[in-house]
Order: C-alpha cells, then sequence, then structure tokens
C-alpha cells in the first residue's frame, strides 16, 4: 500500500536516495527543511531554532521519516559546534513531537535515524547488538538522547522505529568517497593501525531498511543499519583493488590524524563490530554483503 511520507533532512546523502527508492515504489514523499526547493516533491520549511514549523507539512501525512542533524564530520568539534550537532537532532526531534501532539494529524509511523556511535567504540572482539547498552563518548550520548527525544513519540500512539546506521557506502559521497580520491592519486594508506573495525552498508540496503521500516508494521524499536564488518586495512585494500591502483606509503600515524581531526580523530582511529542480525531476523534480505561487491557496484556506477 502507498505511503505518503514526509521526510526531514532529505537534502543529504541518505535522504536523497531514499526520495528516489521510495518514489519509484509508489509512495508519495514530501520534504521538510531549513530552506523551500523546488524539485519533484513538495517541500515545506521549518526552523528549530525559534520552533516555526509550516503545519501544512503534515497535511494527508502517515508516515515521517526523520533524518535531520548536523553533520558529524563536517566540521572540528568545538564545544559549540558539539551543542549544535547535539540540539538540531534533539531539538529537531521535540519540534516533531510538540507539533504532532498540538495538532490534528495522521501520522501513524515515526522512523528515525540514529547511528552506531551509540555502542561507543571498543576496538576489540565484542559483537555490539540493539540489547547492548550506550557508551559514553560525545556521539554515544548524542545518540543516546536523540533516540530519547524520538522514543516519546510512541506515547502519541504512533509505531516508532530507530535505524543505527553504519558507515554508508555511497559513490556521491560519506565514507567510500573520502577513501576514494587519495587512493586514486596514488596516496591512500590505511589510517592508524589499520586494525580498526569499520561497521558497513551499501546506500541502497540502508534505503531498503528503511523502506522496510515504512512498510511493515511489525518493525518496531530499534535496528542496527549495518551490513557487516571489516578492518580499515581491508576496507582500503579492497578499494585499491577496484581501482587497480596501489598502496605503497606506510599507515598515516594516529599522531597526526589526531593533530588533524582533535577529538573526532576516534571516528576513524576506533571502531566496532555491529550486528545485524536483528533486522534479518525481521525478515529483511541485504542485496550487497560482501564489501567487494558493494564497492564495484558503487565505483561502477
Amino acid at each position: 500500500m502507498a505511503k505518503k511520507i514526509l521526510i526531514t533532512g532529505a537534502s543529504g546523502l541518505i535522504g536523497e536516495r531514499l526520495t528516489e527508492l521510495l518514489l519509484a515504489q509508489g509512495h508519495s514523499v514530501s520534504h521538510l527543511g531549513r530552506t523551500k526547493k523546488e524539485g519533484k516533491v513538495p517541500s515545506f520549511v521549518w526552523d528549530i531554532q525559534t520552533g516555526n514549523l509550516d503545519v501544512s507539512a503534515f497535511r494527508d501525512i502517515d508516515t515521517i521519516i526523520h533524518l535531520a542533524g548536523a553533520g558529524i564530520a563536517d566540521k572540528r568539534w568545538t564545544a559549540a559546534r558539539k551543542k549544535e550537532i547535539l540540539e538540531s537532532r534533539t531539538k529537531s526531534t521535540l519540534l516533531l513531537l510538540q507539533t504532532l501532539k498540538n495538532n490534528s494529524h495522521a501520522v501513524s509511523t515515526f522512523i528515525s535515524a540514529s547511528a552506531i556511535g551509540y555502542y561507543g567504540f571498543s576496538n576489540d572482539e565484542k559483537v555490539f547488538t540493539e540489547e547492548d547498552t550506550n557508551g559514553c563518548d560525545f556521539l554515544a550520548e548524542v545518540t543516546k538522547q536523540w533516540e530519547n527525544e524520538a522514543d516519546k513519540i510512541s506515547s502519541l500512539g504512533v509505531r516508532v522505529a530507530t535505524i543505527r546506521i553504519g558507515i554508508v557506502l555511497s559513490e556521491k559521497g560519506g565514507a567510500l568517497k573520502e577513501m576514494v580520491e587519495p587512493i586514486k592519486f596514488g596516496i591512500g594508506s590505511p589510517l592508524g593501525t589499520g586494525n580498526q573495525f569499520l561497521s558497513w552498508i551499501h546506500i541502497d540496503d540502508l534505503c531498503r531498511i528503511f523502506m522496510k521500516a515504512v512498510e511493515d508494521e511489525n518493525v518496531i524499536g530499534t535496528y542496527n543499519g549495518v551490513s557487516d564488518w571489516c578492518t580499515n586495512e581491508t576496507m582500503t585494500r579492497t578499494i585499491a583493488s577496484a581501482l587497480n591502483k596501489p598502496l605503497w606509503l606506510p599507515n598515516v600515524p594516529s599522531f597526526v590524524l589526531k593533530l588533524i581531526l582533535g577529538e573526532m580523530a576516534d571516528m576513524v582511529l576506533k571502531g566496532s563490530k555491529i550486528s545485524s542480525e536483528k533486522i534479518k531476523q525481521a525478515g529483511f534480505q541485504f542485496k550487497f554483503l560482501r564489501l567487494e561487491d558493494s564497492v564495484k557496484n558503487l565505483m561502477l556506477a
């Protein structure tokens, strides 16, 4: 059955691809963002800081997909930037809750993004599941508070599902593009020890998880949006192989990355193994389970 879906944060990497796939499946899609944009779907405006939201965006909507949030890796983590990262997620979710609570609507499903940063960075052999508690670093605290705000929407009788997103592989941006560029020019190499784990997912599989959450009313609660894991070195070598480029430079030293990135360096120097069993048990079938296949598919796209 076709749904009428409102997506926040739709101008990002995931939102753009998800919009394409949802439209291809016959769903109706509209966008809610900071600016009104002309395009193939209706666009509405909100201002999270002032609490203003065009309520007409909710007209006839039965599903909200909440992707909005300041980019984690876009800028160095100053105190002000960390506040922006947190509040762009928590305040936006609270604004959606208040708007639904104070206005008549037909929304029955709310699907929120989150991130595997919830678990913290272990760099050990533990495999994290949705039942594990959150970590204790900055990103773990951000995702915990974000999910807590999303969970409150269930008090309105709305089905809530949360997708903890892993490292998204896409030819248009994100981790894969950042890793491809230096390898293309012959200056790519693993980061730090290269042994840190990357729990990854092909962007189309991630979008299909969101689509399953839209269409399957049994999808309730939290699910990890990952396919599998590998080490940073394996990912780097897989990309180099797909590009037919050699890796001849030594690994980038950890101290260099810490000097450049500051606290953000943990995102590339540490990682965790994240399980995808729960979404599989819900009936989801991945199209891209092998890293080699995913990389080749995207780089030939």
